[in-house]
């Protein structure tokens, strides 16, 4: 589990491709403090494993599913990645709990100063627009941020100048790829709301996936939210 709150950039070292999965290497070094192999990194926002770390950097393992939610799959040798290490008890919780478990991806549609203040908007697929609420919590590349607006293509949030330069948000540009985990809170609620469906209708569990989907954002507009 994660705060959002970046510890420090770091870069990758080497990528080594393994037809759908990857091999990375990361220098580093707040993360690295007092790590050991098995402690969990978030990279990008991505919770990874390490298993091999040297003082100045550390290894991880890409599996292929995370590679195809996340734009893991497009980092190479000397890109800027956002690093930080899981919460531990005691900790000051200064964003929001982040899981490390990629949604999927958005693309940044704009950027547009605002004084001392930058508005990024992000266009996202429903899938992961309808878990996205003004004034909630999302995690982008794993940094926590509060949604300042929505609809039903894309959301926007603002960026202070101290963010914008301690993570990639600072290289960050119109057309790329941007990872993004939505509050866990809204994809519980819709789970329990799907079966307390299915058990009101009294159907089989063969049919719980298809009612499953029937939470969505054209279901909530029918019935009066906007």
């Amino acid at each position: 589990m994660f705060t959002g709150l970046i510890e420090e950039l770091g870069t990758i070292m080497n990528k080594t491709e393994g037809g759908r999965s990857s091999k990375l290497t990361i220098k580093a070094s707040k993360v690295l403090e007092g790590v050991q192999i098995g402690d969990s990194i978030s990279t990008n926002g991505v919770c990874l494993t390490v298993t091999h770390f040297t003082k100045e950097q550390f290894t991880v393992d890409v599996m292929p599913e995370t590679m195809m939610r996340s734009n893991l799959k497009d980092v190479k040798a000397g890109t800027s990645v956002n690093l930080e290490r899981a919460l531990r008890l005691g900790d000051r919780l200064g964003g929001h709990m982040v899981s490390g478990h990629i949604d999927g991806q958005g693309t940044i549609t704009s950027i547009a100063k605002d004084e001392n203040a930058y508005w990024f908007q992000i266009s996202a697929p429903p899938s992961i627009l309808k878990y996205i609420i003004e004034k909630g919590s999302v995690a982008l590349d794993g940094i926590s941020l509060t949604v300042a607006a929505v609809d039903f293509e894309s959301f926007k949030v603002s960026i202070i100048p101290h963010t914008l330069k301690k993570t990639t948000l600072d290289k960050r540009k119109v057309g790329d790829a941007i990872n993004i985990e939505c509050d866990a809170f809204g994809k519980y609620v819709e789970r329990i709301a799907a079966f307390a469906t299915i058990e009101d209708a009294g159907v089989g569990a063969s049919q719980a996936t298809k009612k499953s989907s029937m939470l969505d954002l054209n279901f909530l507009s029918e019935h009066g939210f906007r």
